[in-house]
């Protein structure tokens, strides 16, 4: 196992149970203790890690998420949707993470691939990103619509211009395969439209209760998405037409 792919799954193990000895961590990655101790040496002098007596821990309490009315619905799927969107993320990439509760859980999954930067309008985003200091975090300025503490306007759609994205990943209010994605807040939707064209690869994040619900505001076509991640609840039907409209769709 390469020493990238390793300390991405000691991280992912903390942050999933907050802490571990290092017992515990060299029998879930299936490598010796002394490779172990060394990865968190290293990866505490990186900050990305505490270093405790016998293990490591990551601490939450510092860094509560900013969308607190939101995050615990549907929580465990929007866990296992952000893992999967992670993994679809390249070393050496530049990528646009959409503000949001679904597109923060792929955040935790985001620790030791090398060299990546993110763009981003979400403050939310932002926020959980200062923990990883190797990652190299654009933030896209604008007006702050304080209720999803986002950024948008022209600043935001200019500060674009200036980067080569690889890939977009997205929540969305509703999704359907005839409608496409779809928003509610029509002073966004410029902005909204703008991130989402930004890249040729889009990778949309959405749980189960966003399929076949349409807002008032159109944002994408469904053929459009590069590629669609949800939870084992969707409905059949739904991701049978979104496949017909060329879509790759992961469930998990």
């Amino acid at each position: 196992m390469l020493s990238s792919d390793r300390q991405r799954r000691l991280l992912q193990h903390l942050r999933q149970r907050g802490s571990g000895n290092v017992t515990e961590l060299a029998d879930a990655l299936g490598v010796s203790a002394s490779t172990v101790r060394r990865d968190l040496h290293e990866m505490n002098q990186r900050g990305l890690l505490t270093r405790v007596h016998g293990g490591a821990s990551v601490l939450e309490s510092d860094l509560e998420p900013v969308l607190s009315s939101r995050e615990t619905e549907h929580a465990e799927q929007k866990r296992r949707i952000g893992e999967a969107a992670a993994a679809k993320v390249s070393p050496g990439s530049t990528i646009l993470i959409t503000g949001g509760t679904t597109t923060e859980a792929m955040l935790p999954y985001l620790g030791g691939i090398e060299n990546l930067t993110v763009l981003t309008n979400g403050l939310n985003i932002v926020y959980q990103l200062a923990r990883y200091p190797d990652i190299a975090v654009v933030v896209l300025g604008g007006v702050l619509r304080h209720e999803e503490m986002s950024l948008l306007g022209p600043i935001a759609e200019q500060v674009l211009l200036e980067f080569h994205v690889d890939a977009v990943f997205s929540g969305a209010f509703g999704i359907d395969a005839n409608a496409g994605l779809s928003g509610i807040n029509v002073a966004e939707a410029g902005t909204d439209r703008r991130m989402l064209q930004s890249a040729q690869t889009l990778v949309v994040l959405v749980d189960s209760s966003k399929f076949n619900r349409r807002g008032p505001v159109r944002l994408a076509a469904s053929e459009q998405i590069s590629c669609l991640i949800t939870d084992v609840d969707a409905p059949a039907d739904a991701l049978t037409a979104l496949r017909g409209k060329g879509v790759d769709v992961i469930t998990c």
